[in-house]
């Protein structure tokens, strides 16, 4: 079994697995079983080392900090990589641009920008999860996306080589981008423009108002469960669900949001199954109703 290989690789470079891992608390459902390897590099060179060895022979899903994902209750067979605080560095270069970690925080991101007087990244204070995360979705609100103020990504590949790719050279969509699944993020770089720092923190304010006022929060919730539907109509795929679900359906603990229906809500202990139900169910009534098929946003590790 490829998990003896890892132990004896483990064992032999003192690299750190955890091994038949629960992965419940690492996302914001609070949904998931084991996963058959959970690595957390310490460092880039553990990282390349494990990738070089297995990066072509196992099962491999990147967790960032699971805000938009949903991961089955049955055991993962493979490794779930989770990059650590020594993937989150930011640092702002003289040139004016900021380089973050993936595992930097979107949150922390937007504050850093603040407090060094650069404005244009105000949104991603709004945006739940990490630099790598919102690179994979082209993450954005109110008008931003992440392309909007990327130079460009740090990432490496399945064979362990690092490589750097310049913004221009990516292909961006409306919450995705041509960026192959086998890379893992490793830093991104960010552009702005000067500005004040009190106007930046005044934007700041009204944008996490018009969120709070509008989106659950402090619940187990994974965020935008779909895409809105941007190719097929003018409506918000929460207009889409309202007409087409009663919104106290539920499966199990798995709720929709009162607050806003495009968000699901685990309510005390739903399970795997009740929340892919439910996510399942409304893409079948909005289809039925509208003849609009929705896209998922959130991402699902079966």
């Amino acid at each position: 079994m490829l998990v003896e290989e890892i132990k004896k690789f483990s064992k032999e470079t003192n690299i750190k697995f955890n091994f038949y891992y629960y992965t419940k608390k690492s996302n914001w459902f609070n949904i998931g079983g084991k996963t058959k390897t959970y690595f957390k590099p310490e460092s880039l060179t553990h990282l390349v080392k494990f990738l070089k060895l297995f990066g072509n022979k196992e099962k491999i899903f990147i967790l960032g900090a699971g805000s938009n994902t949903l991961i089955n209750d049955n055991t993962f067979n493979g490794t779930v990589i989770k990059l650590g605080k020594n993937f989150s560095n930011i640092t702002l270069l003289p040139n004016g641009i900021i380089v973050a970690g993936s595992s930097c925080s979107d949150k922390k991101l937007s504050e850093f920008a603040c407090e060094n007087g650069i404005g244009g990244l105000e949104f991603l204070s709004c945006i739940p999860g990490t630099v790598g995360g919102g690179l994979r979705m082209n993450a954005g609100c109110f008008n931003r996306e992440f392309k909007d103020v990327l130079v460009s990504v740090q990432a490496i590949d399945r064979l362990g080589r690092v490589i750097t790719i310049p913004a221009e050279k990516i292909l961006f969509e409306y919450r995705n981008n041509d960026l192959s699944d086998d890379l893992v993020f490793l830093s991104a770089s960010f552009k702005g423009e000067k500005k004040d720092k009190n106007k930046i923190e005044k934007y700041t304010e009204e944008l996490k108002k018009k969120k709070d006022d509008v989106q659950p929060t402090k619940i187990k919730t994974s965020g935008s469960t779909f895409k809105n539907p941007i190719t097929q109509t003018k409506k918000k795929v929460w207009e889409l669900i309202k007409e087409s679900v009663p919104l106290d359906t539920c499966f199990g603990d798995a709720h929709i949001s009162k607050k806003h229906c495009n968000f699901f809500v685990n309510s005390n202990n739903a399970s795997f199954n009740d929340m892919k139900r439910l996510i399942e169910f409304v893409e079948k009534s909005v289809q039925k109703k509208t003849g609009i098929k929705l896209e998922k946003e959130i991402k699902i590790l079966e």
